[in-house]
């Protein structure tokens, strides 16, 4: 039986990105003769695909009215400078911290827009037209004047009969679930988007808040299906793979999101070392966009746990200073791959597409002393999930590589929640909620769909990109 088209009167939702794949997350939600997007993130995958996707928005960026943000990661805020430089001028809501971390990110990818199109026009054939980045440091610059922040719990209009609130989604610093009441002569609708919902018991960040109650709920689902390991398990194989990596005279290489994941395993480490579980190998973290996070971090400590606050009160360089080095210009990025010993050497980016981890992988992955630790989801076609399906050589930078040294995937250090976790947050919601499974991969979100149904869901689906649904 066809689906029916939702009438226009009504408060709509259409799935404009991260709908059957993982990155690329966002949402146009049109509500009282009003548009606003649930986040505006970039399309992580193959290069040209990536770009057309990401250019191209599927409406025109002057008839979006607001943003409401759910959290700083770059397939969730990546694409706002490119909505800005093209039309869009209104607010984009969110919280205190993730106005503060945007600010780094997205410097950071218009750096990286700006470098990756220099390269390529550089290695370009004399005919094919020049590569223009997506966005500029200028584009970045109008886009953080248009954020507009929110705290945890505040309700706040965003349009005509349309109210927004954030909730902890204890994900990543400031992250929010998005809860929208929507006013309609036949009553109020509700709509929930997860964004991307955190673990219960992962250290820094408070658990994520209940779910708030709605008609239409809009899920991540990245890890339907899978059960992460404990999360002092994977502590303790961190310790492993560190102590069998310097016992060879190898150096740990960690591909890792500096915003969230360069702060949990720096995290780790430090506690490892502080507990003599861990000889004190030198850590590196080669990332100056994971230095200014850190900075944020310690001036949003209103996002820690007690557990957090009590250890930073006892030792307020946890972050960095006794074990950590922080790198920050190219010349001692450049060093670092001529380092004699072992060391631990984390940097962006977190799935290997892009930044300096590049140039360690190129100089590391050929040494079978090495270790390169995954650390986090890989999305389909990056050089990230390539290592993780053990190819025996991949290309970096152009160059091909045979990958000879150990490659370690530990999920446990993902800060997205398993299928057990989004079973039981979802699992307090009435069972006439109709949901719709995003960010992820069509098998995971079919594990998920499954679940919920298991449960009593009976209208879950998972739609497709440019798939419509009614709140």
């Amino acid at each position: 039986m066809p689906k029916r088209a939702p009438r226009p009167t009504e408060p709509t939702v259409t799935f404009r990105g991260a709908a059957r794949t993982v990155t690329g997350s966002m949402h146009e939600l049109t509500a009282n003769g009003k548009t606003l997007l649930l986040d505006c993130g970039l399309f992580q995958g193959k290069r040209s695909e990536s770009f057309q996707r990401n250019r191209d928005f599927p409406f025109r960026a002057k008839d979006v009215s607001a943003v409401l943000l759910s959290h700083a990661h770059v397939d969730h805020c990546g694409n706002l400078p490119n909505l800005v430089r093209r039309g869009f001028t209104g607010p984009i809501y969110c919280t205190p911290a993730t106005r503060a971390l945007a600010a780094v990110m997205l410097g950071d990818a218009a750096k990286i827009q700006e470098e990756d199109a220099n390269y390529l026009n550089r290695k370009r054939v004399k005919d094919q037209p020049k590569v223009e980045p997506l966005f500029d440091a200028r584009d970045v610059f109008r886009t953080l004047t248009r954020l507009q922040a929110v705290k945890y719990g505040d309700r706040v209009s965003v349009g005509k009969g349309v109210d927004a609130t954030f909730v902890d989604a204890g994900h990543l610093l400031g992250s929010a679930m998005v809860s929208v009441h929507i006013a309609t002569p036949a009553g109020t609708r509700r709509l929930t988007f997860t964004g991307d919902v955190g673990r219960t018991g992962l250290p820094i960040l408070r658990d994520p808040d209940p779910v708030p109650a709605c008609d239409l709920l809009i899920s991540e689902s990245t890890y339907g299906g899978h059960t992460h390991e404990p999360v002092d398990e994977t502590a303790e194989k961190l310790g492993e793979v560190v102590r069998r990596t310097a016992g060879r005279g190898g150096r740990v290489i960690i591909p890792a999101f500096a915003v969230g994941r360069t702060q949990t395993v720096v995290y780790f480490l430090h506690q490892l070392i502080s507990a003599g579980k861990l000889p004190d190998v030198p850590v590196f973290v080669d990332s100056p966009m994971a230095t200014r996070a850190s900075e944020v971090f310690g001036h949003h400590t209103e996002c820690f746990d007690e557990e957090t606050l009590a250890l930073l009160a006892a030792e307020p360089d946890l972050f960095g200073g006794r074990h950590v080095r922080y790198v920050e210009t190219v010349n001692e990025s450049v060093k670092l791959n001529y380092r004699p010993g072992p060391c631990v050497i984390i940097a962006a980016s977190g799935m290997c597409e892009a930044g300096r981890v590049l140039h360690h992988l190129k100089h590391g992955l050929g040494n079978p002393l090495n270790t390169v630790l995954i650390a986090g989801y890989q999305a389909a076609e990056t050089l990230g999930r390539r290592l993780v399906d053990k190819r025996p050589e991949v290309r970096v930078l152009g160059q091909l590589c045979p990958v000879r040294a150990e490659v370690v995937v530990l999920n446990g250090l993902s800060s997205h929640a398993d299928h057990g976790d989004v079973l039981r947050m979802l699992g307090a919601l009435d069972r006439s909620t109709r949901v719709r499974l995003v960010h992820a991969e069509p098998d995971r979100a079919q594990k998920l769909q499954d679940g919920l149904k298991g449960i009593g869901f009976a209208d879950v689906e998972i739609p497709e990109r440019g798939e419509s649904a009614v709140v």
